[in-house]
């Protein structure tokens, strides 16, 4: 078992390596391997300690950057998170008596992740596999089978390589088939790229004011922000009217860029409405907003400005992070007052909106920072006619931390998923904008304080993974409940078997 348990906690820091800062994406299939030699062979009352084994080395090793917000929220985040891995041991198991396992397994792998990406809470979906695909041949399936999709491939590829090497001394044409058939299903995304269709171009302007000080800080200096924010806007207008720069269609502002209610603080407001009127093009700022129903809850917003007409569409976020943007059971459980907590005196409302924005002639799609990392945002705005995906994020506190590159790879891919191009605007790291392909045209790094003004492609193309929406997700979850319930309920009926078999040679 000792054997196990160190294979278990090698496994997960292998995984690790997978996502940025290391960014190794062929250490997957191993690692998941050696989680299943970790498994293998155990009851399932013993496959669980293994399996946690793993997962407390992967979470906390792949989201260390969340010490940023205190080494307490780090240990208790990633210990919830960890804890998945309790149910994911027994389902191997389980999955691994089975004919064609490493099927099931891979299933029991994406279902898990799921469950952990949307639960509690909306839950935390960093470390799902396909956010360490960029760059790689499974990438190119994302458009076709999207994220969940993409992870249940490279949950497959580390499950049939678990099989291989137990068929190694032995292989069957069964064996050549399964490597042929997995690598026919990865390679060809490659080859048969889906369409996306252009139906035209627009000039996009994204700002990275940057934070002043130690740049961890927004509320603290959030006039600040905003001003440099707004100069840069005026900056740019000025470069406008010289024709040393091109005239943007739309400006795009981080999250954060104004920390307060523009439409009750009279400074931030005047000082928008300046820089829209100055570029003469619509200004999407990143602004929170008083919720109108409740003055004790906030609203965070992309909101659109128009040049002499002042605000339009307005897009709320739909992931508010939990004891970070909120306090669930503000009171009753821990404490609004208790340490850092202190910080968050409002709850963050959640938003429902899945309509674009409405920026001038295009539709946006709008994503605010963690909305990037869960699937229905996006995707359903892109369905609803989005022609182009804008990302507004706000890492301030993580601007030290490797969060910043692993929220950007997520971008990428969307870019991907959806066949739309995505423009970044950080507040202060990491900005760009990206191909439908998922490569990057341009970027500010973290602590740049610039503006990027580039042509970006629109289109109204729906990917096949834009169609799927969310139900694949939905469908490992159903696998899940309906592969429990069949192990209890065989496993009921064989120990009724047993009783009836006992008592029946009691009888004799």
């Amino acid at each position: 078992m000792l054997l196990r348990c160190l294979l278990a906690l090698a496994g997960g820091l292998v995984l690790a390596g997978a996502f940025e800062p290391v960014g190794h994406a062929w250490l997957m299939p191993p690692a998941i391997a050696a989680l299943v030699f970790s498994v293998r062979g155990l009851a399932p009352r013993r496959a669980w300690l293994p399996s946690l084994l793993f997962g407390i080395t992967f979470i906390y090793a792949v989201m260390v950057w969340m010490r940023a917000v205190g080494t307490d929220a780090w240990l208790a985040m990633c210990a919830l998170e960890a804890a998945f891995f309790v149910p994911l041991g027994l389902g191997l198991t389980w999955s691994l008596r089975l004919r064609a396992w490493p099927v099931w397994a891979a299933l029991w792998w994406v279902g898990i992740e799921t469950w952990r990406s949307g639960f509690p809470f909306s839950g935390m979906p960093f470390g799902r596999l396909v956010y360490a695909t960029a760059d790689t041949p499974w990438a190119d399936a994302l458009p076709w089978i999207g994220m969940t999709g993409v992870s249940f491939l490279v949950a497959l590829t580390g499950t049939t390589l678990a099989w291989l090497l137990l068929q190694v001394r032995t292989p069957t044409r069964t064996t050549y088939a399964a490597v042929g058939g997995l690598a026919v299903v990865t390679l060809a995304p490659a080859l048969l790229s889906f369409p996306v269709t252009q139906t035209g171009t627009a000039t996009v302007a994204a700002v990275q004011g940057d934070v002043p000080g130690t740049g961890l800080d927004v509320p603290a200096v959030h006039r600040e922000v905003t001003a440099n924010h707004v100069r840069l806007t005026r900056e740019l207008a000025q470069a406008v009217d010289a024709g040393e720069r091109p005239r943007p269609d739309f400006v795009l502002w981080p999250e954060n860029s104004t920390a307060v209610d523009p439409f009750l603080d009279p400074g931030v407001h005047e000082g928008i409405i300046a820089a829209t009127d100055a570029i003469d093009v619509p200004v999407i700022i990143g602004g929170m907003s008083n919720d109108p129903l409740d003055e004790g809850q906030v609203l965070n917003q992309g909101i659109v400005y128009q040049p002499g007409l002042g605000s339009g569409d307005r897009y709320t976020k739909r992931h508010p992070v939990p004891y970070g943007e909120y306090i669930p059971f503000r009171g009753s459980l821990i404490p609004s007052t208790y340490g850092k907590l202190r910080m968050v005196p409002r709850d963050m409302v959640r938003g429902t909106g899945l309509e674009p924005l409405r920026v001038g002639d295009l539709r946006v799609a709008d994503a605010i920072c963690f909305d990037v990392a869960y699937d229905e945002g996006i995707s359903g705005q892109v369905a609803r006619g989005a022609e182009l995906v804008a990302v507004q994020t706000s890492n301030a506190m993580f601007s030290r931390t490797d969060q910043l590159a692993q929220q950007f790879e997520i971008s990428r891919l969307r870019a991907q998923e959806t066949g739309r191009w995505v423009v970044v605007a950080a507040i202060n790291g990491i900005s760009g904008v990206v191909r439908p392909d998922g490569t990057v045209v341009a970027s500010v790094p973290a602590r740049g304080q610039q503006v990027l003004v580039e042509e970006v492609g629109l289109s109204t193309t729906i990917t096949p993974a834009v169609r799927l929406g969310v139900w694949p997700a939905r469908l490992t979850l159903a696998f899940l409940v309906c592969h429990s319930a069949f192990v209890l309920v065989t496993y009921r009926r064989r120990r009724r078997g047993g009783r009836l078999v006992e008592q029946t040679d009691g009888a004799r």
